[in-house]
C-alpha cells in the first residue's frame, strides 16, 4: 500500500507522533484521506518520510485569502485612500475616538 510507496519492506516502524488538532479539522480530513485509499497513519507517514527525505515540508503551506472587509481595506490603502498619520500618538488618539465610527 502506500507505506511502500516511501519505505521498502525492511522498514521497521517503532516511532509514534502524537498531534492535538480541532475535531472537525480531523474528520474532514480523514474523509479525504480514505477516499484516496489511505489511513491516517499512512497519510502521516508519507509526509514525515518525505520532509525527511527532501529536507522540507512536501507541500507548499500558503497564508489564508484575506476576509471580504480586509481585502476592501487593502484595496482602499493601494488606491492611495485611508488615513495617514505623522505620529504614532495621531493614530492612537483616532483609534480611541469613538465618534470616528
Amino acid at each position: 500500500m502506500a507505506r511502500n510507496a516511501v519505505a521498502d519492506e525492511r522498514t521497521v516502524y517503532d516511532a509514534v507522533v502524537r498531534g492535538r488538532l480541532a475535531s472537525q479539522d480531523k474528520k474532514a480530513a480523514t474523509r479525504v484521506i480514505q477516499n484516496m485509499g489511505l489511513t491516517v497513519s499512512d497519510a502521516i507517514r508519507i509526509m514525515m518520510s518525505l520532509t525527511a527525505k527532501e529536507g522540507c515540508l512536501p507541500f507548499e503551506i500558503r497564508q489564508p485569502m484575506p476576509n471580504a472587509a480586509t481585502h476592501e481595506a487593502i484595496e482602499e490603502l493601494k488606491s492611495g485612500k485611508g488615513k495617514k498619520f505623522a505620529t504614532v500618538e495621531g493614530l492612537m488618539a483616532d483609534l480611541e475616538d469613538d465618534s470616528n465610527d
